[in-house]
């Protein structure tokens, strides 16, 4: 039998984070993987959906390239080397991640890993062995008992990623980030997209001013939504699929070639030993402690199979914390409150912290600044005014409690909002941190220089 220090099952943002985090730290490590390291974030999710979004954000540039004094006079698409490109991107991920295994040492044990007693875990019939075994198996697309998916007809984001040619018509159900982003690329490369939303607003964790933005930017695209409703049933008989959707103010039924499920996500820990070995499982996920422990010593769970927020960046910041704490290390418990949500439809969409909503809720006395990108001069240039920057700060105190933003580019600016917030950054020390011009970032000063009545550009 082989024996380990640490023992790591999945290879996603997770695992191998974990892995390499535990060879630098001096433990023997050995990371288990039924598929391809790097997980679904790598090779189905996160980067090359990523990948896709950018072909389509460069085809929307080419329909408009007229508006920057640009004439393109023949441009089309080839939806399948759109899809090559992105599976090129995810192989390029993965192949790094290998690298990294062998940069670090770790053993790359291939084959579906289940915990046994003892620390112990059994790949394909071999037993290895570990003091530490932290389990980081991940998630798939959640399944709705009134939309199954067929694969074909009715798919889940891996089939969304990869099909074979563009359907005509397409119905997203769900709109969290995962369904807005295929809307917009799907929309963007020509197909017909309705999006179908149990909520009253799509996506319904976004500040309330976030949700109305993207609804009016998507129907302006051609877009159509529909809030409030639900698929309570489908036909897959004919050529192409026939789904029955509940509203206030009735039933009525959509048509479209293809149905994408995207209603949430659903942990892999079915099969993986946790009833032989005891570990306490709620609600499909592993309970944990602040440092990932299981209830039963020498186990850990880290990632969307804990109930935490489920993140790739979450995952990997619990990965290093969960290997320190191992190490004897003095850590501290990750601030849940203070992780950034990112969505990479177009506008995109980043936040962090309390909504206005959330705020009030509270009965926190709040000042609210909001700034749009139409009233700034980099965002004119570039010629992508929608969308608009919000803070919210404690009154009293000056705590910056959320931000909020949907715009171009807001995703790679929201890490401003994240530090200031671990760093207990107040509102007047923001207004008086001199931002560069012209930039997308400067709307935050402007945000907050607005929520204490001191904004110049408005």
């Amino acid at each position: 039998m082989s024996k380990y220090d640490i023992i790591v099952l999945g290879s996603g943002p997770g695992g191998y984070v974990a892995a390499i985090r535990a060879s630098q730290l001096g433990f023997k490590t050995a990371v288990v993987e039924k598929e391809s390291l790097g997980g679904i974030c790598l090779n189905w999710g996160c980067i090359p959906t990523k990948a896709l979004l950018k072909s389509a954000q460069v085809f929307e540039y080419l329909k408009h390239a007229d508006a920057y004094g640009l004439s393109v006079k023949e441009y089309d698409k080839d939806f399948e080397a759109v899809v090559k490109r992105s599976r090129g991107v995810a192989e390029g991920m993965s192949n790094g991640v290998k690298f990294l295994m062998k940069k670090n040492k770790i053993d790359v044990i291939d084959g579906f890993g289940k915990l046994k007693t003892g620390k112990k875990i059994d790949v394909d019939g071999k037993e290895y062995s570990a003091d530490h075994i932290i389990i980081a198996t991940g998630a798939r697309s959640r399944e709705l008992p009134s939309l199954p998916q067929d694969g074909k007809k009715v798919i889940g984001y891996r089939e969304a990623m990869v099909l074979p040619k563009q359907p005509k018509s397409m119905i997203v159900v769900g709109s969290g980030a995962i369904g807005v982003e295929f809307a917009y690329f799907y929309k963007s490369m020509g197909t017909d997209v309705t999006i179908v939303e149990y909520l009253p607003n799509i996506v319904p964790v976004e500040d309330i001013d976030v949700s109305k933005q993207l609804e009016k930017s998507f129907k302006k695209s051609g877009i159509n939504i529909m809030t409030s409703a639900e698929v309570t049933s489908v036909d897959t008989s004919g050529k192409g699929v026939k789904a029955t959707v509940k509203t206030s103010k009735g039933e009525e039924v959509l048509e479209a070639d293809i149905i994408l499920s995207a209603v949430g996500i659903k942990t892999n820990i079915e099969g993986i030993g946790l009833e032989d070995v005891g570990i306490a499982v709620d609600r499909d996920k592993i309970l944990v402690n602040d440092f990932y422990q299981t209830n039963i010593p020498g186990y850990y769970a880290i990632g969307d199979v804990t109930p935490g927020q489920a993140l790739a960046h979450v995952a990997s910041a619990e990965a290093i914390l969960c290997v320190e704490k191992i190490a004897g290390q003095h850590v501290q418990a990750l601030d849940y409150g203070n992780i950034p949500g990112c969505t990479y439809c177009t506008p995109e969409i980043a936040s962090v912290g309390l909504t206005e909503k959330q705020a009030k809720e509270q009965g926190i006395e709040i000042k609210v600044g909001k700034f749009p990108f139409s009233a700034s001069g980099k965002a004119s240039a570039a010629g992508n005014k929608d969308g608009f920057v919000k803070v919210i700060f404690d009154a009293k105190y000056g705590e910056w409690l959320g931000c909020h933003m949907i715009g171009a580019g807001v995703t790679d600016m929201i890490a401003e909002a994240v530090l200031g917030r671990k760093l207990e950054t107040t509102g007047h020390e923001v207004l008086k941190t001199v931002h560069p011009h012209p930039t997308m970032s400067e709307a935050v000063m402007e945000a907050v220089a607005a929520a204490y009545d001191e904004v110049i550009h408005l």
